[in-house]
């Protein structure tokens, strides 16, 4: 059975930092890449970050990069999300997601149940 966990989420101040993992497990993710996706209340859920398993090419959304920083240890399965320099507006469900294209929902073939990020300000 395939598996994607995630953790790390909280609560947090404006400012700080939370790396969120995202543990793989039932089958090799070696041919996916690895996405996290967030929903905030209200709103649509929209791309975060995005890394090839077997590779070293890393993808950001605009409003994260500079910020937010995915990386994988592959002998452990799993991907993370380290979240720096947190502010209010990056507050919602973080979701890492298997899938065969870098920033698709529609393409994405596994899910984690999700994670909450709470920033207050």
């Amino acid at each position: 059975q395939v598996q994607l966990v995630e953790s790390g989420g909280g609560l947090v101040q404006a400012g700080d930092s939370l790396r969120l993992s995202c543990a793989a497990s039932g089958r090799s993710f070696s041919r996916y890449v690895m996405n996290w996706f967030r929903q905030a209340p209200g709103k649509e859920r929209e791309f975060v970050a995005a890394i090839r398993w077997s590779g070293i090419s890393t993808y950001y959304a605009a409003s994260v990069k500079g910020r937010f920083t995915i990386s994988r240890n592959n002998a452990k399965n799993t991907v993370y999300l380290q979240m720096n320099n947190l502010k209010p507006e990056d507050s919602a469900v973080y979701y890492c997601a298997a899938g065969r294209v870098v920033a698709s929902i529609s393409e994405s073939d596994y899910w984690g149940q999700g994670t909450q990020v709470t920033v207050s300000s």
